[in-house]
Parts: structure tokens; sequence; C-alpha cells
């Protein structure tokens, strides 16, 4: 699959634009002071980029050539840079800028496993450094090398690694190759008649390996499970052999190996293949649009649906400044759309919700098509309990339209000189208030100790259940008095000391990386991460595999 963006998210001739959301340009006026009709500054011509050369020794360099054939082991410059850094707020922006800090010395495509075997000995045999590569669509930090390494470098690209092996009709479970992208995972298992359902918002530019890798989330996993429940078993490759694990509903063997592999980031190996739950392709699939009156009932509603006898797929819902933030998104209506927004501005005044205050929540169904309908039966009478009304599938429509999208927009911020990021969290329902309610006003207070206009905004979303996952998005324009990072440090610190204050977790599906690391103590105690780091030097002393993430 061909390469993101240097320098940003996604495909070179995709890009977020304004022209066709009228709504839009005032929201972001209004929301950050910042007039995005205004021209926008571009990255940084890569011929200015000041790069280093590769430091690959030849001895190395021949023992990989053996491995993987010399038509697969790269040197070349934009090569090296793609593979350099994933794609947070902080990778993006330092490449905008021309700074690609320490940059692999060669890139190498494996065809198999025993290539990456082959790999990982010479790696180890030269004492050097090796960073799985999925899709780089990493936002946590858990690509790039420490600056200070002195070792070569090698990014180990699994993107040939990319078929379904065998899918298991009678036990439901798929062998997998970890370099597959989502697009073609799907495609390959559709072909078959099933799906794995799993679809996080980088699911174009992610691989299996990698969400395996994060412990990633997926907008269905309501239905599907998260990646640590669909993954029944791993194939990796370490510095002791390969470890195998056995696509076994369950067992009781001691501690989980696989789940030793789910989020260890490439420090303990390289994940070649995994076993996945698969499911049939379901006949109907619609995600429908829910408005409620508040966030204080549209999470009560949220709660309730998660101990009801019913199974959406997804169960989302965006607090106010998040559903005026999608509202301002549309593109220009037409003269049925404006019709339909009349009317349902009627609906709205008839019961009493205020359009400043209401929450847009979509929901899913999948299955039969008298499943679907006994679903959206038993939700409705739910939603409808705590003051909500459905709008029907067109909101639905733009969801699936726009999920891959979005992360687009951020480019077209930095573009403009403002800075946009995330940050998610899970915590028990309980919880669930008082951390959304501690969290906004971290981040007010942190945008307030910059003197910046910015903006907080938050979705619920995967609900288990014991609780559910909030996802919040911020942006501001930094001042210009402090470097803009540093700006950036204080806000996310603000919300991401928030979560471990208020007893969430310091992330629920971006991994943790060198972004949320300083928090892991906190989250789960010195002990923990004294038993993760005794488990990364028992496999890694020397520190070859990904060096610095995690602890």
């Amino acid at each position: 699959m061909e390469s993101m963006k240097w320098w940003g998210w996604g495909r070179e001739d995709i890009a977020f634009s304004s022209d066709d959301k009228p709504s839009l340009r005032g929201f972001i006026q209004s929301a950050l002071a910042v007039d995005i009709a205004a021209p926008g500054a571009s990255p940084v011509a890569f011929s200015d980029v000041e790069i280093p050369a590769s430091a690959l020794p030849d001895a190395l360099r021949g023992a990989l050539e053996g491995a993987v054939g010399a038509e697969h082991v790269s040197v070349d410059d934009h090569d090296r840079v793609v593979h350099a850094r994933g794609k947070s707020l902080r990778d993006i922006y330092r490449h905008r800028t021309g700074d690609v800090g320490r940059i692999p010395d060669v890139v190498v495509r494996p065809a198999d496993e025993p290539a990456i075997a082959a790999v990982l000995r010479a790696v180890l045999d030269a004492d050097a450094v090796l960073i799985p590569f999925g899709g780089g669509s990493n936002i946590s930090g858990s690509l790039e090398a420490p600056v200070a390494e002195t070792r070569p470098i090698v990014s180990l690209d699994l993107g040939r690694l990319d078929r379904v092996l065998e899918v298991d009709d009678v036990s439901r479970i798929a062998r997998v190759q970890a370099g597959v992208f989502g697009p073609a995972l799907e495609q390959q298992l559709a072909a078959r008649g099933w799906t794995a359902g799993h679809f996080p918002d980088s699911f174009t530019h992610s691989t299996l390996g990698g969400w395996i890798a994060t412990r990633s989330s997926g907008m269905q996993s309501d239905k599907y499970g998260d990646i640590a429940e669909l993954t029944r078993a791993v194939r990796v490759v370490t510095p002791n052999g390969v470890l195998v694990t056995r696509p076994v509903p369950s067992q009781a063997t001691g501690p989980s190996v696989r789940e030793m592999i789910l989020g260890s980031e490439g420090r303990l190996g390289v994940i070649t293949e995994a076993t996945i739950q698969v499911h049939r392709l379901p006949p109907q699939r619609t995600i429908l649009g829910y408005l409620f009156p508040d966030w204080t009932r549209s999470m009560a509603a949220m709660r309730e649906l998660s101990e009801a006898e019913v199974a959406p797929s997804v169960t989302r819902v965006s607090d106010a400044r998040e559903t005026q933030f999608s509202f301002a998104t549309r593109k220009k209506p037409t003269l049925l759309d404006r019709v339909k927004s009349a009317a349902l501005q009627k609906l709205l005044a008839r019961k009493g919700i205020d359009p400043q205050q209401m929450c847009l929540s979509f929901i899913g169904y999948e299955g039969s098509e008298g499943y679907v309908a006994q679903q959206r039966k038993r939700v409705g009478e739910i939603v409808k309990r705590h003051g909500g009304l459905s709008i029907g599938s067109s909101p639905g429509e733009l969801y699936d339209q726009k999920k891959f999208d979005t992360p687009y927009i951020r480019d077209f911020l930095l573009d403009r000189g403002t800075l946009a990021d995330v940050s998610e969290t899970a915590a028990p329902w309980s919880a669930l208030p008082r951390v959304y309610d501690r969290t906004v006003a971290a981040a007010r207070g942190a945008f307030a100790e910059l003197g910046v206009t910015g903006y907080v905004m938050c979705h619920l979303s995967h609900s288990y259940h014991a609780g559910a996952c909030l996802y919040f998005t911020f942006a501001f324009k930094p001042t210009g008095t402090r470097a803009p990072l540093e700006e950036y440090d204080v806000v996310k610190s603000a919300i991401q000391q928030s979560f471990v204050d208020h007893g969430a977790t310091l992330s629920h599906h971006h991994a943790v990386g060198t972004e949320h690391a300083r928090w892991l103590d906190e989250d789960i105690s010195p002990a923990g991460v004294a038993m993760i780091r005794a488990l990364v030097e028992g496999v890694d002393p020397g520190a070859n595999l990904n060096p610095g993430k995690i602890v």
C-alpha cells in the first residue's frame, strides 16, 4: 500500500476542504478566533529538509540483503523519513517544520516470517535497533527512535505480509498476516462472506499487527470487541525464537502470553501473524442519528443501553460542543435538506430541546431484518425515556462517509497555525461524569493559563459492562510567545493528568509510546511498571527492540 504523506495524514491526493461547508468558517472564527479563509502555510519542501545520511554498516547491510533481497533494503531519504515517526500532533508538527529527528538508517521489507527472523538475528548480531512498522498511523510516539540512539536503526516494514491465510468456517476464526491493512483485510474476508468488524479511525492506514501492538479499538467494538478480544492467538518473532500461542477460546496456563503481546509496541518482538475472530457479513446494517436534550441525559441513555438486552454495533454520543462542530461541517444543504431542517427545528422547539445544549448520537444496528427492527424498537424506547428522539438514517450515512476523513482536518488547521489533537480514556460509569467535567475544566484552565482562545469537545463511545470511553478533542492557536509544542504540552498534560487524577486510564486505545509513559506509574502503580520493565528487559536485555517505549 502507498505510504502516507511524510509531513501529514493520509494520501497525497486527499485533503480536507472547507469550500463546501458554508457554516464552518464562522464556527471556527467564533471557537478559535481563526479565519480559515485566510491563505494557509504549506509544510517545508522536502528538498529543503536536512536529512542525516544513512549510517548503515556494510556488514549489516549485507546481512539484511541476504535476509530479504537487495531490492527490499532501502536507504532512500524519503523512505527513511516516512518511517521515522507516526502521526501524533508532535510528529507531524516537527516534520512540517523540517525537524525529522533520528530517522532510520534503513527500511527493510521482508516477505515472510523466516525473513523476519533472519532480519532480527542480523540486528542482534550487529547490536542495532529494530522498530516494527505497520501503517505509520500511531499517535503516541511509538515509532520514533530515541534522539540519542547511536546504534544503526532498522525500520521493519511489514507491508508485504498482507494476506488472509485461512478461514476456519466452523470455529469462525481466521489466520491473517500482521502487515495487512484494514481495507485489504475486510476485502479478503468479505470475498469469503466474513468480516472482522474492526474499524478504527485509522482503518485505511493501519494494519492488523499495529492494532495488536497498540491494543486498538474500533468504531463497532460494542458488537465485535476491541482487538484484545478479537485476537485469539499470535505468532511473534522474538530474540528467543518464534513465540506461538494456540487459538483456543480460553485457557488457564498461567499469565497470558497472548496478553503480554497485546499492547507491547514492538518491545517483545515482531508480530508476524494472528488468528482473529470473524463474523458472517450481516444481511442488514444501518446507523441512525438521535438527538438528546443534554449531555447528562445522553450519558444516562448510553449507560442504560449497556445494561439492556440490546446489542448495537455502535453507541456513540457527542457532547453539545462536538455536536455543534459536527453540524458546522455539513455540506451546503439542498432544498430538501432545508425543508427537513426547518421541520426538525419545529420538532425540537415542541419538545423543549435547546439546540445549544442538544447532543448528537449515532447508534448502529447489524443483523437480520427482523433482528434489526427489534433492536431499533427497544433502543427507541430507551432513547425516548431519556428525552431523546430519532432523526433518521441521514446522519448515520454522513457518519459513515466522514469517519475516516476526520484526521485530515488536523493538517488543514495546522496550515492555518492552529494545533488540534485528541486524548481518550475510559472509566467506570459512576466516574464518567466526574472525569468529563474535570477534564473539560482542566483544558479550559490550560487555555486560560496560556491566554489563548481554545475549544474542547468530547464524545462517549465504546461502551462496556462497567463503563465507557470518553474521547476528547481540543484545539487552539498558539500565542507565538513560546514554542508552539511547549504550549501544546500545557494543554495535553492538563488533560492527561485529569484522567489519572479522577480514576480513569491514561489511554483507552492509543497505546503508551512516549507520549503517555510519564503517567504510567499513576495508572498501573509503580509495581506494575516494574513488572513491565522486568518483562521487557528479560526478553530484550540489549534494548534492541524499539527502545524507549512504554517504560
